[in-house]
């Protein structure tokens, strides 16, 4: 890769950089490692047949529950903003995306998805895109900026008609999210069956990423009406296939207010830390993901030149042999003229045309031949003669066949080749180094660091 693309890389690292914390940072210049147009991972790669899916910056929480189990709130408490209006009917509520940005907006339907491209095969459910929204807000608040929140419907059950599959909707956004929160409401449907039979489900193949929550647990009555409540939601959990495990916790929530002081536990915070358990070990995965990249693109490039050395060698052989080959099929009717020409001519021509050294040389080579091929009887010489024509368009054709080859790289696609490998080793394993260097010390002191 040129200078002036690592300079222009190494400046727009740098204005990234500017006011963000460390971890958005490391997200944000891998993200810019495999996405930029001109020395991006994904381009290098593609060249040589690789495909690679760029990270994300932010990660994913999905919240899920009944219908009133605070999921709203608490996004609002959590961005410290009136973003998400709460007490909402269940029959307007859609999916929502809240995420924060330069400045305080507002997008529906198909503005959402082109501003989450990982998220545009939603448009395959029918009737959803309809029922999209997104927030952005200025918000910084906790970590809020490595952070989209997917506020989902409430989940009833009876007859009432969602206009879209929201079961299918939330599987399927079960596997893209990186975290899944289900809030359980003490008052009223706290057992939803619609909301127990898709936690189940998504518990058979992310189970790592969901988090059990009693909300609104100030408003469950005294404690042992709040025990009563877990009870319950933790043995109908228990009764479902796989859900069914030792030590099950559910940590009680609530929304924190001055005014109306509870003697309940809360353990709101206890979800920030899991938000940001989650952000770490994004950020872990992420400069992992970058290494195991790194040396994917540098074995294909190497692979693709070795394998070029190797087509090369195979081609010059292939010519060798097809230049052989034609001597040969010239040679073969070259032979017979002079058999014909050396039985046709007198000696005096010979000697006129050759000299006596060179007849007497093409004597001594071909006398021999001319005695057999004089001793066949006329049709015999006529067999021999098309015998050798035969031959010789044989081996011209098999010279044309053997000339064939396999088409290699310009020596200008070459030195492309290896100065992107050069890149790859040298510039973005080195950005990866420095990176996880400093997301170490985060953690640990430099004294550490050195050993």
């Amino acid at each position: 890769m040129s200078g002036k693309i690592r300079n222009r890389s190494a400046a727009n690292a740098e204005a990234l950089s500017a006011g963000v914390s460390c971890d958005e940072r490391i997200l944000r210049d891998c993200h810019h490692l495999y996405t930029d147009p001109d020395s991006g991972l994904m381009t290098v790669a593609e060249s040589v047949g690789v495909k690679l899916l760029p990270p994300r910056k932010k990660i994913s929480v999905m919240l899920m529950g009944n219908h009133s189990a605070g999921k709203s709130s608490f996004i609002n408490w959590y961005v410290e903003e009136h973003i998400q209006r709460t007490g909402v009917a269940i029959e307007t509520q859609g999916f929502s995306f809240i995420t924060s940005g330069r400045k305080r907006e507002s997008l529906t339907g198909n503005a959402t998805l082109h501003l989450y491209p990982h998220f545009k095969p939603l448009q395959k459910f029918k009737g959803v895109s309809e029922y999209l929204s997104t927030e952005i807000c200025t918000s910084r608040q906790k970590r809020f900026s490595l952070v989209t929140f997917v506020d989902s419907p409430g989940l009833v059950d009876g007859d009432m008609k969602y206009p879209f599959d929201v079961d299918e909707v939330l599987l399927w956004l079960g596997d893209l999210c990186d975290l899944i929160l289900v809030f359980f409401d003490p008052m009223g449907q706290a057992l939803c069956k619609r909301t127990l039979n898709i936690v189940e489900s998504l518990n058979e193949k992310h189970g790592d990423r969901l988090h059990f929550y009693l909300s609104k647990a100030d408003e469950a009555g005294g404690e042992s009406d709040r025990q009563r409540v877990m009870m319950q939601i933790v043995q109908e959990l228990c009764k479902r296939p796989g859900l069914n495990k030792c030590g099950f916790d559910m940590p009680t929530i609530y929304i924190p207010n001055p005014n109306k002081p509870s003697r309940c536990v809360n353990q709101i915070e206890e979800v920030c830390r899991t938000v940001e358990k989650t952000i770490n070990q994004t950020v872990q995965n992420t400069l992992n993901s970058l290494e195991k990249d790194c040396e994917l693109i540098s074995e294909a490039i190497t692979d693709t030149l070795s394998n070029d050395r190797q087509t090369t060698v195979k081609n010059r052989r292939a010519r060798c042999k097809s230049c052989f080959l034609t001597l040969l099929g010239f040679s073969v009717p070259m032979a017979l003229m002079a058999l014909l020409v050396l039985g046709a001519l007198s000696k005096d021509l010979l000697h006129m045309a050759l000299g006596h050294e060179g007849t007497e040389a093409l004597s001594v080579y071909l006398t021999p031949i001319v005695r057999i091929f004089d001793s066949l009887s006329a049709e015999q010489q006529l067999y021999t003669c098309g015998g050798l024509v035969l031959l010789s368009f044989l081996l011209l054709i098999i010279a044309r066949f053997s000339f064939r080859t396999q088409p290699t790289l310009s020596g200008k696609q070459r030195r492309q080749l290896q100065e992107k490998l050069e890149y790859v080793l040298e510039v973005v394993k080195t950005k990866k180094k420095n990176l996880y260097e400093e997301y170490l010390r985060q953690s640990v002191s430099d004294q550490d660091m050195d050993l």
